[in-house]
């Protein structure tokens, strides 16, 4: 198989004109995608002949050329034989049967574009909560031992500030790549959102007007939604370009037309409307967390884990991730999910002492993976489904620390991991809420290995001799 890709290849680098006729080449989930300097030099009707090969489609500026779903292993071997720098698949299939929409496939896979979009921000979101997370400790607000004009803690700052301040850039370029649309435009799309000739019109108040079509004075600066929006309608713009101008052409004014379309839509009509969606989103978890009262982040709390196995936390999260990055502060599903996490080792800790010495070994090592690397899905699966009888733990430690997290109107200051160091997204508000948010992390844990080593578990079924 290698050297029939190989050879597909060969014989493909050889009809588009050699690799001196290509100016660069990537590929998506079926095509080869070249960008040549001469498109008028491959045959067609030749490169459909060579074995291996499905057809040819020209658009875009680019000659692709459809290979299926082993595209990978000839991009590779194409790269070797003209000698290019490989770069990253393309994620879209434009060969992909046509699917009938409907309402569920619509909702999913809107979940899936902003699961997309936000996730793979978390490292960001990661690190910058933690660079706030030292500053607030070892500020003036607790410890004391870092002044504010420290060049160490000016670099802290400003490092968590690039995390936040810059978000429509990053989830621009996020979004676009997951969309399919091209991601630096997502990036530039996020940094019209934010440019400084923006926020200056916005800090004076002065009325402004694009086309004629006036413009709301809003700032976008550490903002989800308006971004989410504007570009998923820069992807159908965008491909509406790539259709209608010439080939010749498109490298400068497909990019160029996309953004001049875009720029109104966005900062009139779209940027706006998510920034009202984001106000309506954090009204109604804040009411949640407010009018629920202990109960509701008990409840929650108590069936996280529950979701979490199931997927169904995914609607959950992603809207709370944003109030977060919008707001600063989360009062309910980061809260909850801490304790029920928690919870979870707990329901570890209590089974370690009724398990046998041979299934010992194997809960340690479900035990770590949640407590070093945030992991509880070991547990769940190797403790909770196995032996039934451990929920019940895990569900009355999330339900103590929920409750009391909710009485204490504990909250959720940055994104943390969701391991051993889970406290430090309390830190950010006051002492007494990093302080209560540890005791109910504790309760959590203690409610759940005390429940669990004393309802026991279920003896594993011996196989029959």
């Amino acid at each position: 198989m290698a050297v029939r890709n190989e050879q597909i290849a060969k014989d493909v680098l050889a009809a588009v004109g050699g690799k001196s006729n290509v100016t660069s080449v990537t590929h998506c989930m079926t095509r080869l995608r070249f960008v040549l300097k001469d498109m008028g030099l491959p045959k067609q009707d030749e490169i459909k002949k060579i074995s291996g090969v499905i057809g040819v489609v020209v658009a875009g500026g680019q000659f692709q050329v459809i290979v299926g779903q082993n595209v990978p292993k000839v991009y590779e071997a194409l790269c070797k034989e003209g000698g290019f720098q490989e770069q990253e698949a393309i994620n879209e299939n434009l060969d992909a049967p046509k699917e009938k929409l409907t309402p569920k496939k619509i909702g999913s896979n809107i979940l899936n574009y902003l699961a997309g979009s936000m996730t793979p921000l978390i490292p960001i979101l990661m690190a910058a909560g933690m660079f706030k997370t030292v500053t607030t400790i070892c500020g003036s607000t607790m410890l004391n031992i870092l002044p504010a004009e420290s060049n160490l803690y000016i670099l802290l700052d400003f490092l968590y500030d690039a995390g936040f301040y810059f978000l429509p850039i990053y989830i621009g370029y996020t979004a676009a790549k997951k969309i399919g649309a091209t991601p630096v435009l997502g990036a530039y799309m996020g940094g019209i959102l934010i440019a400084p000739d923006l926020l200056a019109l916005v800090s004076a108040g002065e009325p402004f007007s694009i086309l004629g079509i006036p413009m709301k004075l809003v700032s976008y600066t550490q903002s989800v939604l308006p971004i989410i929006l504007s570009v998923a309608a820069l992807y159908y713009v965008e491909r509406l370009f790539k259709k209608i101008v010439p080939d010749a052409a498109a490298i400068v004014f497909v990019p160029t037309f996309t953004i001049f379309v875009m720029s109104p839509i966005a900062l009139c009509l779209l940027a706006p409307l998510g920034s009202i969606l984001s106000n309506y989103l954090a009204i109604i978890l804040n009411g949640v967390a407010t009018y629920g009262g202990f109960l509701g982040k008990a409840i929650i709390a108590s069936v996280w884990e529950f979701l979490v196995m199931t997927g169904m936390h995914t609607p959950l999260v992603l809207p709370a991730m944003t109030t977060l990055m919008e707001t600063g502060v989360d009062q309910l599903i980061f809260v909850c999910g801490k304790c029920a996490v928690y919870a979870t080792i707990g329901m570890s800790i209590g089974a370690f002492f009724r398990l046998h010495n041979d299934e010992r070994s194997a809960n340690v090592g479900y035990l770590i993976s949640a407590v070093l690397g945030g992991v509880t899905e070991p547990i769940l699966y190797g403790i909770g489904l196995r032996y039934r009888r451990p929920f019940l733990g895990m569900i009355a430690g999330g339900l103590a620390g929920g409750a009391y997290a909710g009485l204490m109107h504990v909250a959720v200051y940055s994104m943390s991991p969701s391991n051993i160091l889970s406290f430090t997204g309390f830190v950010g508000g006051s002492t007494a809420n990093l302080v209560n948010g540890i005791i109910a992390l504790i309760i959590s844990t203690a409610v759940s290995a005390v429940v669990t080593y004393f309802v026991g578990v279920e003896s594993k079924p011996k196989a029959k001799a």
